[in-house]
């Protein structure tokens, strides 16, 4: 219930993802209706669009009210799997999901992660019921959830071979994972069905995913490691790494220690040599939440050990305290998150837009943030195809049709697109409107280390006469 309370919190607090990739995510699964295409990209995720095109068809805030639900039961089924563990303080399990500060900030978005944690702790508590054939056909979907599905994929294969009765590695062992390939063959069918192409996955791949050179640039070995109490927990930390390391000195639980160093060792490669435009979020990790839950549950019940002499009520009052620090911490760590406060300004473009008496017509809407086209309800695909060459670009607004109507921001229009409302205005756009703002938070209206502050963005509206 409290978990329930934290999402609603969440939804209702903040209109907006804090990066653009959620509002992204949520225009896919929107207009995946109207270009069926988007049910088999690469980049739109087809799990995520396929679950999310319902609710989608509804609105932007009940695709986010079904992320909550979705991560409710992701906590329900961490606790049931920490029950099939038969680990002390099983139901301790939902709290160690909600407080970690990346599953909280994302459990009213749109993001793909959440799906495929609940695609993961399924499979998971599947394969240790010794249901190794469902195990491996649900591990099969998170491939159509998230680019880790792979890598996954082939440490489950390593499981269910280690479980095989054969100790001989044969034809017949191999073809017992095979299963692993069913979500990758659904995709492939789909992708044909649909667009006819053999070749779509191959095709539709991103051209700002290179193995190498990143826009995102290369960051050391160190940058994952330094982001751990964002993925954890500042608090729950110790517990989390006192955990791991009881966990591997005894190689219990082998599946949860190897799907999270896995993970985290593969995002700190990619992140330090700037490897298949990884741009470090800890977010990336809220994939294998349910493992970092129970791994930290392990560290808890070891270390509560150490305090079995001390009275019942202490231990209560320090668990609500340390409890409660935690979750006052993920709300600020929420709410320092700029971007999502940038949809007060969008919302006071759109009322601009709203109150005119004499509308001219529209032919397309260009933006700079997502939320934009969520808010007036247009094609995505009307925003051109923006290639950071600003020479290019230019030309590109020159030859845009009257009636094209621009809602740019002075902050992310720069520096995702390179260009600037004056861009704007010397290809022919017309100023309609400009509001500065100062965007504060709810608690953080200063800046702590350099983490959240006042932000001050400014929103354009031109038009194309």
């Amino acid at each position: 219930m409290l978990s329930a309370v934290a999402g609603l919190l969440m939804l209702f607090a903040f209109d907006d993802s804090c990066q653009m990739d959620g509002g992204q995510h949520h225009l896919f699964a929107r207009w995946a209706w109207t270009y069926p295409q988007l049910f088999v990209g690469v980049w739109s995720r087809p799990l995520f669009t396929f679950v999310y095109a319902f609710p989608a068809a509804i609105g932007f805030q009940a695709a986010r009210a079904l992320t909550v639900l979705i991560c409710l039961v992701i906590a329900w089924q961490t606790w049931r799997l920490a029950e099939d563990f038969k680990l002390p303080r099983a139901p301790l399990s939902i709290a160690l999901l909600f407080l970690q500060p990346s599953f909280f900030l994302f459990c009213a978005d749109t993001m793909t992660e959440p799906i495929f944690a609940l695609t993961f702790v399924v499979a998971l508590r599947l394969h240790h019921k010794g249901k190794f054939v469902a195990g491996m056909i649900v591990a099969s979907l998170m491939i159509l959830a998230r680019p880790e599905g792979f890598f996954l994929g082939v440490l489950w294969a390593v499981w269910v071979l280690r479980n095989s009765k054969s100790q001989i590695l044969n034809l017949k062992s191999l073809a017992k994972v095979l299963w692993l390939a069913t979500g990758s063959i659904l995709w492939w069918l789909s992708a044909l069905a649909l667009t006819g192409d053999a070749l779509f996955i191959k095709n539709n791949w991103p051209n700002s995913w290179p193995m190498t050179g990143t826009m995102y640039g290369a960051h050391g070995l160190l940058a994952y490691p330094s982001r751990l109490p964002e993925v954890v927990g500042l608090f729950l930390l110790p517990c989390f790494v006192y955990g791991l390391i009881w966990l591997l000195k005894r190689r219990q639980l082998p599946t949860l220690t190897s799907s999270f160093v896995l993970i985290f060792v593969l995002h700190t490669i990619f992140r330090a040599f700037g490897l298949l435009g990884s741009a470090g979020y800890p977010r990336y990790l809220v994939a294998i939440s349910p493992a970092i839950a129970l791994i930290t549950l392990v560290g808890w019940n070891q270390m509560a050990n150490w305090f079995a002499h001390v009275s019942k009520p202490i231990k209560s009052g320090c668990v609500a305290v340390l409890f409660a620090v935690s979750a006052w911490t993920n709300f600020v760590y929420a709410d320092g998150a700029e971007w999502s406060r940038d949809a007060k300004a969008i919302n006071a473009a759109f009322s601009f837009w709203q109150t005119q008496p004499s509308k001219p017509p529209v032919s397309r809407l260009l933006w700079s943030k997502p939320y934009a086209a969520i808010l007036f309800d247009r094609d995505p695909w009307e925003n051109p195809a923006f290639t950071r060459n600003r020479e290019i670009d230019l030309e590109t607004l020159r030859e845009l049709p009257p009636g094209s109507l621009v809602v740019w921001d002075a902050l992310a229009g720069p520096k995702e697109f390179n260009l600037r409302a004056e861009d704007f205005q010397s290809a022919g756009f017309s100023l309609l409107h400009s509001q500065a703002f100062q965007l504060n938070g709810y608690v953080l209206n200063r800046s702590w280390f350099g983490f959240g502050g006042t932000r001050h963005q400014t929103i354009y509206v031109l038009y194309k006469p």
